[in-house]
């Protein structure tokens, strides 16, 4: 990022900027990260809200989770905030607030189309419940289901029969919530609804799906209901990039995550060190020197480029001076690292992309770009991430990505460098 201006102003902007940029950064690239080790096909759900770093924190989290790839939020009010789609369950508390079927006031339903009703939509599920337990495939898999949770289960349901999704391990997963969601499941779709699945939230998650998906299966075969075998699994409870991929290696029937406390809180990283250096003033190139190389600043007025290899990936950013002639496609370029002078190779680019464009003009006669919807910001964030290649993507010891500076920028840092550096003095 490059900003231009008065220098008082410009110094002002300093702390709000980099508290903007340090956390957004941070978690979209979490949440990219949890994106890539999960897969494409997998949904991804933002459930941060209640571990976040204050409300502040929660919102922007749930905004920074959308841009970098997660495909909604539990959090109300970031949805109506930035238009992210919602998604989310109903509580254990939910479940256990029942004690008995008998708590149910309203039991009536109408069916999807209309056309007919449902006057004791309980009973309906009683005897589906009944139909499953006496089941051939099914026979002997379970007994008594608790009651209590089934009720909650069917009260959920008659609020939202379009969007049923279940929290079945209250009691016992595979003895209570998956029978119990079955019959309620089975109970819609004689009234024209589809239930959406069911979500885990403890337990071993790997083996746990694997038998809800033989169970949903077994449904399927048993009573011809089309889709059933491939009702969604939601698994949640304190995941992150190890557990997904230890879940990936062992095996699992999980179809989306629900992922909180390690992605909003960015646990395996508390904050990203973005700085922000004076590196021109009145058209006079400063620099920061330090015993550290890496906190060296790269003095002057700068464009950058991603130059691109033959088969599409990216090869290099580089960085050149403000005056300079852009790189071109097809002709050699020199690229060198910006403080080590061995490490330097040519680069023939088959594309040449600008990385700098100009969103907040001010004064100047630059051209300015809209500043994209939410949206297209995420989808961009995930195309530029597919376009790497594996090695840099690798969890384990990946690749760095290569920023490099052109041949004029290496020889004028380094003559910057030597004329502001003060000379030592032997005696």
């Amino acid at each position: 990022m490059r900003v231009d201006g008065p220098v008082a102003v410009v110094q002002l902007l300093e702390t709000p900027l980099l508290n903007q940029v340090n956390y957004a950064s941070l978690v979209a690239t979490n949440a990219a990260r949890h994106r890539f080790i999960s897969g494409k096909t997998k949904v991804l759900l933002e459930f941060g809200l209640r571990r976040a770093q204050g409300p502040d924190g929660a919102i922007g989290a749930s905004r920074y989770c959308y841009m970098g790839g997660f495909d909604s939020t539990s959090n109300v009010a970031a949805g109506r905030l930035f238009g992210i789609p919602l998604r989310g369950t109903h509580s254990h508390a939910f479940v256990s607030s029942f004690m008995s079927p008998d708590e149910l006031v309203e039991k009536s339903l109408q069916s999807a189309d209309g056309s007919s009703s449902c006057e004791d939509f309980f009973s309906l599920v009683q005897t589906w419940l009944s139909k499953i337990q006496w089941s051939n495939l099914l026979h002997g898999a379970f007994g008594e289901t608790n009651q209590s949770e089934l009720a909650a289960f069917t009260a959920y349901a008659l609020a939202f029969p379009n969007s049923f999704l279940a929290l079945v391990d209250t009691y016992d997963v595979m003895r209570s919530g998956i029978p119990n969601f079955c019959a309620v499941a089975l109970a819609l779709n004689d009234m024209g609804y589809k239930a959406v699945g069911i979500r885990l939230d403890s337990g071993d998650l790997a083996y746990l799906s694997c038998e809800v998906r033989k169970f949903f299966h077994n449904i399927e075969k048993e009573f011809g209901v089309s889709g059933f075998g491939k009702m969604n699994i939601t698994a949640s409870n304190d995941l992150n990039e190890e557990t997904i991929d230890a879940l990936n290696k062992q095996g699992h029937e999980v179809d989306a995550f629900g992922i909180g406390t390690y992605l909003v809180t960015c646990y395996s990283q508390a904050a990203l060190g973005c700085v922000f250096k004076l590196v021109e003033i009145n058209g006079q190139p400063r620099i920061k020197l330090s015993e550290d190389v890496s906190k060296v600043s790269i003095p002057c007025k700068k464009r950058c480029y991603r130059l691109y290899g033959k088969e599409g990936f990216p090869l290099v950013d580089i960085m050149t001076r403000e005056n300079e002639p852009s790189p071109k496609v097809g002709e050699r370029i020199l690229c060198r690292h910006p403080f080590i002078e061995s490490k330097r190779a040519y680069v023939v680019p088959q594309k040449v992309e600008e990385l700098l464009k100009c969103y907040w003009r001010g004064a100047s006669d630059k051209t300015r770009e809209d500043l994209p919807p939410l949206k297209k910001i995420r989808e961009r964030c995930i195309s530029q991430l597919e376009k790497m290649r594996p090695d840099h993507m690798r969890r384990l010891n990946p690749t760095p990505y290569k920023v490099s500076v052109s041949a004029k920028l290496y020889d004028f840092i380094h003559f910057i460098w030597l004329n502001e550096a003060p000379v030592g003095e032997l005696q």
